[in-house]
């Protein structure tokens, strides 16, 4: 959420300054200033800047920056630990990637809103806030775990008032609210992902300019010799990179580091969104990449033809759920169900080739393995040949009956 979508929050509550509500807003990385003028009206607002990624300078940002405020009671919550165990494992489990992009900022969604819901119960909320616009999804993710998940009312300004960004700057400051807006992008980051989009990036036929990256190197600025690197599962889920045991942010955090030196994670797309829009899309997802792809490199050797196949087809159903504001669905539920018994034998060691932007697996091994190294071996004698000729001659049976019957 950008600064002046989380300063617009406040906006619409001033028409009315004899009412009383518990406003709650939500920012995903940094805190923004407040007109300290907020001070005349009885609202009380709690903002809440909540942390997902390990930057002890950021969370410090965020306080005194709402201190600055005044007035306002902050809560600066790190739930990187449960962003990772809870909704980043399952991602991984499920090799969840909405049109190509891992689910960073879908996968997030859910646990803010929870965070939001459990403040706001602490403080005696009546109302809950936010600054999504009516064009987006998070509106949707947002909403549909608040209503799901409590009775709070929702106050959503920017789209109750139809604003356009021009707007809404403009009526903060006929209300003596003075905005700054100097952001040329809208950037939401955490552990698993960057997205960036806005200025430029709007027109698909403009091409990104390299400054919107931080995580990733260009293919061109890359390593120029390629990185070797072994990820060991247990359960479907990353647990040691080259031998070194971690937790999974640690882990994470650490397969963004390598992925991204080797310009590894950029994805571009034109992203189809909920209602309907067309957007173009910029993600940094350099560590879920380079994760997903060992992890789908492990259960090629582990899963069976038909479990690969239902798992692909669940995958691609979770991600929809996800990233359509459903994380409360019971199938999604069930889905998770589903792949923590099938990933029971996803566990070993894979070694991928990580070269200026590309990867790849160069060799797999788990004790669940399901290749036999005898049967396929061009001197195995144990498999006799001969005994193939009778599967050979029904295969295909039904279609070669069709084209007989037009000869």
């Amino acid at each position: 959420m950008s600064s002046i979508e989380y300063k617009d929050l406040f906006v619409k509550c001033q028409f009315n300054k004899d009412a009383c509500y518990h406003v709650f807003c939500y920012d995903i990385v940094d805190s923004k200033n407040i007109s300290s003028e907020l001070n005349e009206y009885r609202f009380s607002f709690i903002k809440l800047a909540y942390k997902m990624r390990s930057v002890l300078e950021e969370m410090e940002k965020a306080k005194t920056m709402a201190s600055k405020i005044g007035g306002l009671k902050h809560y600066n919550i790190d739930a990187k630990e449960e962003f990772a165990n809870e909704y980043i494992s399952r991602g991984i489990k499920a090799n969840a990637e909405y049109e190509g992009y891992p689910l960073s900022t879908a996968l997030a969604r859910p646990l803010i809103a929870m965070k939001i819901i459990e403040i706001a119960e602490k403080e005696g909320a009546t109302a809950i806030a936010h600054g999504c616009t009516g064009k987006g999804n998070d509106q949707f993710r947002f909403e549909a775990i608040i209503r799901s998940m409590s009775d709070f009312k929702i106050i959503a300004p920017i789209r109750e008032m139809n604003l356009t960004r021009t707007e809404e700057v403009a009526y903060a400051k006929e209300h003596g609210l003075n905005l700054s807006y100097d952001k040329i992008y809208s950037i939401d980051e955490n552990l698993w992902g960057r997205a960036i989009e806005g200025d430029v990036l709007e027109d698909p036929a403009n091409e990104p300019p390299e400054e919107i990256y931080e995580w990733t190197k260009s293919a061109e600025d890359a390593k120029d010799t390629p990185t070797k690197v072994t990820i060991e599962f247990e359960e479907g889920v990353p647990i040691a990179i080259d031998g070194e045991m971690m937790g999974l942010v640690d882990l994470i955090n650490k397969a963004n580091e390598i992925a991204g030196e080797n310009g590894v994670g950029r994805v571009d797309i034109i992203e189809n969104r909920m209602i309907g829009l067309k957007s173009r899309e910029i993600y940094e997802v350099p560590g879920a990449k380079l994760l997903i792809a060992a992890h789908k490199a492990l259960e090629q050797l582990v899963l069976t033809v038909d479990e690969l196949r239902f798992a692909d087809y669940m995958s691609t159903l979770y991600a929809d759920l996800v990233y359509e504001a459903l994380w409360q669905e019971p199938l999604r539920e069930d889905l998770d169900q589903a792949f923590d018994h099938m990933q029971r034998r996803v566990s070993g060691e894979v070694v991928m080739k990580l070269f200026k932007g590309s990867i790849q697996p160069l060799s797999r091994k788990s004790p669940f393995s399901l290749h036999s190294i005898e049967q396929i071996t061009f001197e195995d004698k144990e498999t006799d040949q001969r005994e193939i000729e009778g599967m050979i001659k029904y295969h295909g049976l039904q279609a070669a009956n069709y084209q007989k019957l037009n000869r």
